[in-house]
């Protein structure tokens, strides 16, 4: 079974790591509802967005920015 650890929970957005998904650049993924993102964490920009509105997609760079050294530090 894949490991998918938890690293913030944020207004509602859960934000995770496959635990075996290191062969790429940093990044994280977020989860809300039936919405599904990928951001890079080097350029803090969004790789893959399913089910976000551009609004959401917003929120949820900011709020990485805003824990970007949690994130980095989960990695």
């Amino acid at each position: 079974m894949l490991s998918v650890p938890t690293v913030l929970r944020a207004e509602g957005y859960r934000f995770f790591f496959y635990a075996k998904d290191c062969q790429e650049p940093m990044h994280v993924h977020v989860t809300r509802g039936n919405g599904l993102a990928k951001i890079w964490m080097e350029s803090l920009t969004i790789a893959k967005s399913v089910g976000f509105q551009r609004h959401e997609e917003k929120r949820i760079l900011k709020i990485v920015k805003e824990n970007q050294a949690l994130v980095i530090a989960r990695w």
